[in-house]
């Protein structure tokens, strides 16, 4: 009997020898399809069930899958499962509960965790879902309060499943069951059309006919449910007496944390196995039984804990016992028992065990050892033996990018037309494949062998891309809020009130308030938004301007004048660089592929995007002076390492700089590792390093032995000497002092530079996004990384010890933070006094080199549950098992040491916490509270790059070329100061001279006596509507104009008549620019046009144009000219004033828009 027959005819439980992870789903998936019927196949672990799918749609392409993941938080968290699993575990359990047989085999891959847990009754999920199809009614208000009772999120723009936007008859919508977002469009209550969309551009991506909607929370909200509730939760803990989380429950809010009280909210429980229905084939992959054990016992232990911490006392305490939200070890065994169960393991488990005939692959562990071996040969060499007992040979690659890599590398060694598959069937045709599966090892059957990357090149993390886009990354950070300082060209710094609606000439125009000095006002038109910018998250009343004062004209003549000073400096450094050469670095093409393979992560396409810049800049001959942007733990080491491994195979030499010395240990370990194996000679560089090890490594600079170098600012002393330095790479440029920077400086002249930085000082962005230094934005995170949960909290005891205990207890460590070495031994006595179970720490920076060193070395093998200390964290150690992080005072630090303060945890896969405490009796500044403020709402990951920009507004950008902090940014404001700086550096490039003025920005004055907006009918959210009316007054050209056209009717329906005449005002708003016209004013009877004093217009062809009609134009003896025909309705008056201004464009000699 083969595998697949013994598989398809099981009908109890069986114990299945010789299946390794990977040979065992090729026979489930197969013999599932043969079965039909639910299949469900148990990993031990989300990465697992991950891999699992990807090689179960490898062997079956056409069986239907469902994921169903456990939650992402430990048993009795007091937070929820992120969004995003929540929905997931919806969307599958929906499936299941509208699963019919006659549909055809269904495989179910879950984990331990998710399989143990009980869920909502099927009756409810199935109530609870349905599908819609064009042409059919559809009760708008129904559908919105089905959309809020389960769980799904109102938005002003949809990004997330789960959450829903409305827009008069267009209501967009994200499922849980479906990869895109919908866009339904009513007429009435029928549903016209059905779109999906993409989250990022808003636009329409394609039609569909139908949409199938589930819940996206396992607790609803409606009136029978919320009874239930109110019921069950006084029969099991009594009278609520101020509970919080029972008052937000009742009020219908989603509290974080809810979760745990699932069985309060619902008839009865069920399981997993109430959903799979009569005679399902269940798989138990390795160690998942076990694995579900361990949940178990840790579910014991937290209620445990919780009951403890609650005095013994249900009531206190509030927690259910795990036998209400978990199954019992009993009950699992006894379902596990009564059903079609295959237990896989990789080896012989016992005698009664039938033997699948497969065996673990062959791990390569040896020859990466062995420096003289070539591992690729060797893998080559494995296979073709494999090969020639009959089995076809799969090299499974984790990516496409690295399918492609592994192609090239074994073509290198000798096997080439290797080809991409992706189907167990395609790959069974040919002798040797490349398939795309991030398998950890891999397997050989009598019929089929498989090679993992991860065989020859050693662990890698298997996980699945996450499709992310960051094109329009730097535009996301600037939103303009009610009460925010703005500048306006030529009246200078005042408070932005909001916009309103203005009757114009009789017709209604949106308009920005713009308060100044003395309560004086100005209402500027939507479409001359461009006139205005952000000053800065700096709030102070005494900044704003006088309306119509000297102050402001004198200020912005002032910084001008310094300005084009810097500008020309600035020029002067750049085309010095420009003007000087280095030699152009490039790595053998199959030497740097084979150093790339053995990254162990998948690269996000930012990261690639990076490298391919680093790399472009190296080979191009001159100086490359590039600043990599990115989270901490976003992949910058990794663009450094190649960029060092492609100089140092160029025989150039390469210093890497770290502020700290703990951070260049770190540094080094990295290096000395990926660089193992290549003869390269990579030494550290520190105060750890004893003197005889530091004096070989300075000779071993100045002769070329040593080709990396890894240190602190040791390497900036005088008394180093470099060879052939080719590359010098800067950690967190910000750390260093003022004279290590001018060391910097000495040494950047003629070498490559590369800057890495989380939160790059506002000066260095600044300089990368005025084109004077080259800009990479690492803004993905890596995959399976999760965003730190952050909670701003006055100092309270029962809160910090509860983070450390669950900390604890879920087998991490945690740091706590203190501005200052005084406020350690207070810290100290809280924890002895109020958290003893746990071990903890002290270090700070005074200690001496070699105790500080111990201390972290001691922390980081974890025989320590707490570190506490002074910010020596903040550029410290990558400690995954550290997930929280407490900040005792966060209102003393600043905002770009909290950030990378906070960065320090959540370098794993598990939720990671911080709390940043403020005194409890204490007032704390308006400063620190912003600070905090915007930290929270940067909780996404990614936020690096807008924590830069946050921190140019607070702080000003100083001067660029000094160490000044404030700078006079703070005279113009920042947005407005960068667009000066630009404009200066453009007007010198275009050969002007320093000492001349350059022209301010302007935007021509356009009535027209029609309606122009955006109406709040068509475009609810304010943020939204503010955002589309700066996008417009960019629009220079008609493509872009009808793309934006098109835009908003995909997302908002067809345009009004008011914005049709936006749209065109703004079109005529390019022209009179382009013309010089300062201002147009047209109404029934004419137009008036007024002319700069620059304006391109030649006199002697206006007066041709004006002779040509006499009896429509004329020239006032002002110089403005007046056309009477160019009246009647608006829509007329557009047509013709366009019509006339492309005659002027013509006169011009213009190209007209």
């Amino acid at each position: 009997m083969t595998p697949v027959d013994l598989l398809q005819s099981l009908s109890g439980p069986a114990a299945l020898s010789g299946a390794p992870f990977g040979a065992d789903l090729i026979a489930f998936a197969k013999a599932l399809v043969q079965r039909g019927g639910v299949g469900v196949y148990v990993a031990r672990d989300d990465k697992t069930a991950a891999t699992a799918r990807r090689i179960a749609q490898f062997a079956q392409p056409k069986l239907d899958q469902v994921d169903l993941p456990s939650w992402d938080t430990l048993p009795y968290d007091r937070v929820s499962p992120t969004a995003g699993v929540a929905a997931r575990r919806c969307a599958a359990l929906a499936r299941l509960s509208r699963y019919q047989p006659d549909q055809g085999a269904l495989l179910v891959v879950t984990t331990a965790s998710s399989l143990v847990q009980r869920v909502p009754p099927l009756s409810v999920l199935k109530r609870s879902s349905f599908a819609v199809g064009v042409g059919q009614s559809v009760n708008q208000k129904d559908l919105t309060e089905y959309l809020a009772v389960n769980g799904y999120l109102r938005a002003s723009t949809v990004r997330e499943q789960g959450e829903f936007a409305i827009r008069g008859g267009i209501i967009d919508i994200f499922p849980p069951t479906a990869p895109e977002p919908y866009r339904l469009d009513f007429f009435g209550d029928t549903l016209e059309t059905l779109r999906t969309f993409d989250t990022e551009t808003q636009r329409s991506t394609g039609d569909a006919k139908s949409v199938a909607f589930a819940p996206v929370s396992e607790i609803l909200f409606d009136d029978d449910v919320l009874a239930r509730f109110r019921e069950k939760y006084l029969a099991v803990f009594g009278p609520p007496s101020g509970d919080a989380a029972y008052e937000a429950a009742r009020a219908s809010i989603r509290r974080q944390g809810v979760e745990a009280w699932l069985p309060l909210f619902h008839d009865h429980m069920e399981t997993l196995f109430d959903y799979i229905g009569e005679a399902p084939l269940i798989g138990m992959g390795h160690l998942a039984g076990e694995a579900a054990s361990e949940r178990l016992a840790q579910a014991e232990d937290y209620h445990a804990a919780r009951l403890e911490a609650g005095g013994g006392d249900i009531r206190h305490a509030k927690v259910l016992p795990p036998e209400e939200l978990y199954v019992t070890p009993k009950e699992l065994e006894q379902r596990l028992a009564s059903n079609a169960t295959a237990r896989f393991y990789p080896a012989e488990p016992g005698a009664n065990a039938f033997d699948l005939q497969g065996r673990p692959g062959r791990d390569f562990a040896p020859e990466r050892l062995n420096t003289d071996s070539n591992i690729f040969e060797a893998a080559i060499a494995h296979a073709k033996a494999l090969n020639s007992s009959g089995r076809p040979v799969a090299f499974a690659a984790w990516s496409g990018g690295s399918a492609d890599r592994l192609i090239n590398v074994m073509a290198d060694h000798g096997l080439t037309d290797l080809a991409l598959v992706h189907s167990l069937e395609a790959a069974s045709k040919t002798d040797f494949t490349v398939v795309e599966i991030p398998i950890e090892a891999g397997f050989e059957t009598p019929d089929f062998a498989l090679i993992s990357e991860a065989d020859i090149l050693g662990d890698r993390l298997a996980a699945p891309r996450r499709k992310r886009k960051s094109a329009n990354f730097i535009s996301d950070a600037a939103t303009l809020n009610a009460g925010d300082l703005v500048v306006h060209i030529d009246h200078g710094v005042g408070r932005y009130i909001g916009l309103k609606t203005l009757e114009v000439t009789g017709a209604p125009h949106d308009c920005l308030q713009i308060e100044y000095s003395g309560g004086d006002t100005i209402f500027l038109p939507v479409e001359n938004i461009d006139l205005v910018s952000r000053y800065g998250s700096e709030d102070d009343e005494s900044q704003l301007d006088k309306l119509g004062g000297a102050g402001w004209q004198t200020r912005k003549a002032k910084a001008k004048k310094r300005i084009l000073e810097m500008a020309a400096e600035l020029m002067h450094i750049a085309a010095a660089r420009e003007l000087k050469r280095a030699e152009a670095v490039n790595a053998g093409q199959g030497l740097y592929e084979e150093f790339a393979a053995r990254f162990p992560y998948e690269e996000t396409d930012d990261q690639l995007n990076a490298i391919e810049d680093v790399l472009s800049d190296l080979g191009s001959g001159r100086p490359m002076d590039r600043l990599v942007c990115g989270d901490v733990g976003f992949g910058k080491t990794e663009v450094a390492l190649r960029a060092a491994f492609v100089a140092a195979m160029s025989g150039k030499q390469v210093a890497v700089i770290a502020p700290t010395t703990l951070l260049a240990r770190q540094h080094y370990k990295t290096f000395a590792e990926r660089f193992a194996g290549w003869p390269l000679n990579v030494r550290p560089l520190s105060r750890l390093v004893g003197q005889r090890e530091a004096a070989e490594t300075r000779d071993g600079l100045a002769s070329g032995s040593v080709d990396v170098v890894v240190g602190t600012h040791a390497l900036l002393t005088k008394t180093i000497e470099f060879k052939r330095l080719g590359l010098l790479v800067v950690d967190e440029e910000q750390r260093f002092g003022v004279k290590h920077k001018e060391r910097l400086k000495e040494l950047k002249s003629d070498v490559h530079v590369l800057t890495l930085s989380a939160t790059p000082i506002p000066r260095t962005l600044q300089m990368a996004l005025t084109g004077i230094r080259d800009l990479s934005i690492i803004a993905t995170p890596p995959v399976d990384r999760l965003s730190v949960r952050t909670y701003i909290t006055e100092e309270d005891t029962v809160t910090l010890r509860e983070a450390l205990l669950r900390e604890k207890y879920r087998g991490g460590q945690a740091f706590f933070v203190a501005p200052r070495i005084q406020d350690l031994d207070k810290l100290e006595r809280f924890l002895s006094d109020n958290v003893p179970e746990v071990s903890f720490i002290v270090a700070h920076g005074q200690m001496a080199a070699g105790e500080l060193e111990d201390i972290m070395t001691a922390f980081y093998e974890g025989k320590y549950d707490v570190l506490l200390s002074t910010t020596i964290v903040e550029s410290g150690l990558d400690i995954p098992r550290a997930n929280t992080l407490i900040i005792h005072r966060a209102d003393m630090f600043g905002l770009a040491q909290l950030y990378q303060l906070r960065g320090r945890v959540g370098r794993s896969k598990l939720r990671a916490y911080a709390y940043f405490t403020t005194p409890k009796d204490k007032v704390i500044t308006d400063s620190a509270d912003r600070r905090l403020k915007i930290l929270q709402s940067l909780d996404s990951l990614g936020a690096g790059f807008q924590l830069a920009s946050h921190d140019l507004d607070m702080r000003g950008s100083g001067n660029l070329l000094g160490d000044q902090q404030s700078g006079h940014v703070k005279e113009v404001g920042v947005e407005l100061y960068q667009s000066m700086l630009e404009d200066a550096v453009n007007a010198l490039k275009a050969g002007a001279n320093e000492d001349e003025d350059f022209a301010d920005e302007w935007s021509p004055q356009i009535n027209i006596g029609a309606a122009v907006l955006i109406p709040e009918s068509y475009v609810e959210d304010l943020n939204i509507r503010l955002s589309l009316y700066r996008r417009l007054s960019e629009i220079s050209t008609a493509q872009e104009r009808e793309a934006f056209a098109a835009e908003l009717i995909d997302r908002f329906g067809p345009l009004p008549e008011e914005t049709k005449q936006l749209l065109e005002v703004t079109a005529i708003k390019v022209q009179c620019k382009a013309l010089g016209i300062s201002k147009l004013d047209a109404g029934e009877k004419g137009a008036v046009f007024a002319f700069r004093d620059d304006t391109v217009l030649d006199p002697g062809k206006l007066l041709e144009v004006v002779r040509s009609r006499p009896s429509a134009l004329r020239i006032r003896p002002d110089s403005k000219l007046v056309h009477s025909g160019l009246g009647g309705t608006p829509e007329q008056r557009l047509t013709r004033i366009r019509s006339f201004l492309k005659e002027l464009e013509a006169a011009a000699g213009l190209v007209p828009v």
